[in-house]
Order: structure tokens, then C-alpha cells, then sequence
């Protein structure tokens, strides 16, 4: 039996966002659940704009999420390879040269258009003589070369979306060599997939047609064509399109600015699209042992940044002290951590729960009376969670007060601040002695 394996093929030309980390996290899940082998290629053959920063926060991202590989290499390293088969591909007459401006390309295209027809390529190119080509070499014309479509059906049973079917003559001839004699993804993408013995290619809907191409490819080369799935594209919570804005969503971003637990993007990712509800996974494990194609469906998936926030927060609901305590204040104990983890929504927060219990805070109160007389109802040591209500209804008794003008001056005396976790929890952490010594600074 075949070893599984596949790839994720990032170009580095930006930084990974929603999109793309899509395609790495179904992949590298569907790989780890069969066992099998996860390749990250580096699809740098664009050298005006790839770069190795770009290379770098891909690496970094990809470690933050989990997501290790087991094999890696760079497009940018196999030129030679590239150029061997592509001499082949024109010595066989699949790759022949076009002359053809892009003005005079767009011109074609438009004609075919408004007259009803389909802008396929009309292989104009196959038809010039040796006097012609020398001509258009002679006015300064550098040919693009284009892959010839054999007119023969094209079908494969796809993971996700089924029985697949295209026909030869019904498809464009795809340029695979620009002008300027640097080979396109296409290409360079078949090549590598035969070579790395890519077994499975996962990648969004709107590659389906590439892939048609791509597997003519693979046969003119002489290698095996892969199964593929293709996953459906996802839209935003309303059901349109997704925005750039939030499209382009780095992971780095979500990381460093939203400060988002890797499981969290991974919870969210993992379920778009299939059967599964949107709920938190806890690990990478549970996500591979949960992981099934047979899951995803070909309607299109909704993205809800909100859902993010929701499955970061039980996350960290949910999370023990063995696993949170490295990511504690110094001083922070397994108390302090179940006390206020209920109140988390991001990790960060948890520095501000540790200010308002251990200090500096600074009270605020404007009835300096009230606060002499919380001070004077304040109970005894020891406290637990039955302290604050005992407290605040000795208060109530002397005070007569009741509602939002008895909880909120004590909420600012004790917090400095009008919103924040229950005092009933709060209260024993704090203690009495720097309750009292807040509320004598407030009064």
C-alpha cells in the first residue's frame, strides 16, 4: 500500500491568512490521520516578489499552529529540473511558442465573447512557418509557450466533490513558459508533485479547472496523477463573498494582535464545511482522530471571526492549570488560575486579573462615607465565596442601599474600574487586609 502524502505550497510573497492556512490545516490534518507524509514546498519561482522574510513567517506560523513537516524544499532550487522536462514537453510537440501580444490575446478573447462563444485559445501559433516566427524574433518578440490539450475527456473521482468530468477540446491551451523563459506555477507544480511522489492534492474549488489541465500534464510527463480534493470556498457570515479584509487575515495577526490560541484557528478551520458543529477541539490529536473527508460537503462554508473569540474564550475555560501555569504572572497559583480563567477571553487579560487582585490599583470612590462604612462591616478572616454575599448584605443593613449604588462604589474602591470578573470570586484572592487598605484609601 502507497504511503500517503502531501504537500502545502505557500508562495512567499506575503503572509499566510485565512485563506491558505485552510488548505495547510485540512491537508495536514488528513495526512497525520492516514499516517502519512506532510511536505512543505516553498513556490518561489516568482524572484521579483517572493522573499525569504516571507519564507521565514511562513515557517513561524506553521510552528505556532502545530503544524511540523517532515520534508521541505524550495521551487527556486530546481530550475534545472524544470527546464529538462520542459525541453522534453517541446521535443514532443506539447509545448509549442505563441507570438501573440497581450493586446492581441485580449482582442481574440472579445471577439469570441460577443460573439457567444467560449475565449478558448484558437491555436493560431501552430500555424506559423519557420519564415514567420523568425519575423516576429526579428521585430524584438519573445514567444510564451503554451502546453496543447489533447482532445481526449479528462475525469477523476474526486474526494469531496465526486465523479469529476472535463473534455480536452472544450479547454484553453494554458501558457506554461512567459516571454521571458520563466516557467509558470503549472508547470513547476506537476513536476514537483511526480518527483515528490505527491499522492494526494488538497486545494480550494477554483483550481478544479487547473486540475484538469495539470493531470494532461502529468501524463505527457509520464508520472502519476494523484488523487485530489477539492475543498468548497468559504464566505462570510452573511453568506457573500469574503472580503479582502477579512480574507486576508494574517495568522501572525491573529496571533500577535487578536491573541488567539493556535487551537482556536484550528477548532474553527478544521469544521468549516463539514458535518461537525463549530465547537472548541482541545488538541491537535483529538482534531487528527476527528478528521474525515467524508465530513465535508460542496456548500460553502461561512466564516464568523466572532466564532474565533467564542472558541479562543472556552478554550481557556476549559483549560488546566498544568497546561496554563507557564503562561501565568510569577506567583500565579492553581487558585488564582481556576478563580479567574472563567472571566478569560484571551490569555492576555489574565495579567489585568492579576493587577486588580494583587495590585497596584488605584480605588475610586466618591462617597467617602460609604466607603467607612464597608470598611466597617467588612468580615473577619478567613474568607471563601460565601464572603461577599455575607459582606454586602451587612452593608445593606447600614447603609440602606440596594442595587447599583451598593455594588458599583464597592466594584471601584476594590477594582478602580467599573467592569470586570465577579467580586464574589475575586474577594478571597484579594484578602483582607488589602480590601481594607482600599477601601481606607477611597475613603
Amino acid at each position: 500500500m502507497t504511503k500517503v502524502k502531501s504537500r502545502f505550497a505557500p508562495s512567499p510573497t506575503g503572509r499566510l491568512h485565512i485563506g491558505n492556512i485552510r488548505a495547510a490545516i485540512i491537508t495536514w490534518l488528513f495526512v497525520r490521520s492516514q499516517g502519512g507524509e506532510f511536505m512543505l514546498r516553498i513556490d518561489d519561482t516568482d524572484a521579483e516578489r517572493s522573499k525569504d522574510e516571507y519564507t521565514q513567517t511562513i515557517k513561524e506560523d506553521l510552528t505556532w499552529l502545530g503544524l511540523n513537516w517532515d520534508s521541505y524544499a524550495h521551487q527556486r532550487d530546481r530550475f534545472d529540473r524544470y527546464n529538462e522536462v520542459i525541453q522534453k514537453l517541446k521535443d514532443d510537440g506539447r509545448l509549442y511558442p505563441c507570438y501573440e501580444t497581450a493586446e492581441e490575446l485580449d482582442l481574440k478573447r472579445n471577439l469570441l465573447l460577443k460573439r457567444g462563444k467560449p475565449p478558448l485559445y484558437d491555436r493560431g501559433a501552430l500555424n506559423l512557418t519557420d519564415a514567420q516566427k523568425a519575423a516576429y524574433e526579428a521585430e524584438g518578440r519573445r514567444p510564451h509557450w503554451r502546453f496543447k490539450m489533447n482532445d481526449a475527456p479528462i475525469e477523476w473521482d474526486d474526494i469531496i466533490r465526486g465523479k469529476v468530468s472535463f473534455h480536452g477540446k472544450d479547454m484553453s491551451d494554458p501558457v506554461l513558459i512567459r516571454e521571458d523563459g520563466s516557467p509558470l506555477y503549472h508547470i513547476c507544480s506537476v513536476i514537483d508533485d511526480i518527483d515528490f511522489e505527491i499522492t494526494h492534492v488538497v486545494r480550494g474549488e477554483d483550481h478544479v479547472s487547473n486540475t484538469a489541465s495539470h493531470i494532461q500534464m502529468m501524463e505527457a510527463i509520464g508520472g502519476k496523477v494523484p488523487t485530489y480534493a477539492h475543498t468548497s470556498l468559504i464566505s462570510d457570515a452573511q453568506g457573500g463573498k469574503l472580503s479582502k479584509r477579512i480574507g486576508s487575515l494574517g495568522i501572525s495577526q491573529l496571533r500577535d494582535d487578536e491573541g488567539l490560541e493556535p487551537m482556536a484557528i484550528i477548532s474553527l478551520i478544521s469544521r468549516l464545511g463539514t458535518s461537525d458543529p463549530i465547537d472548541a477541539v482541545k488538541s491537535l490529536d483529538e482534531a487528527v482522530a476527528n478528521f474525515d473527508f467524508s465530513k465535508f460537503s460542496r456548500g460553502t462554508p461561512k466564516f464568523d471571526p466572532n466564532d474565533l473569540d467564542r472558541l479562543n474564550a472556552k478554550l481557556l475555560h476549559e483549560m488546566s492549570y498544568e497546561e496554563a501555569k507557564s503562561r501565568l504572572p510569577e506567583g500565579a497559583d492553581k487558585t488564582f488560575w481556576e478563580t479567574v480563567k472563567p472571566n478569560l477571553e484571551k490569555m492576555r487579560d489574565i495579567n489585568e486579573l492579576y493587577r486588580i487582585i494583587y495590585g497596584p490599583v488605584e480605588p475610586v470612590i466618591d462617597d467617602q462615607d460609604y466607603a467607612v462604612a464597608a470598611a466597617e462591616t467588612l468580615p473577619d478572616a478567613p474568607w471563601d465565596n460565601t464572603t461577599w454575599s455575607t459582606w454586602v448584605g451587612a452593608i445593606k443593613d447600614k447603609t440602606g442601599r440596594k442595587g447599583k449604588e451598593l455594588f458599583m462604589p464597592l466594584r471601584l474602591a476594590l477594582t478602580g474600574m467599573e467592569h470586570g470578573p465577579e467580586l464574589a470570586n475575586m474577594l478571597p484572592l484579594i484578602g483582607r487586609e488589602k480590601t481594607l487598605k482600599r477601601l481606607k484609601k477611597a475613603a
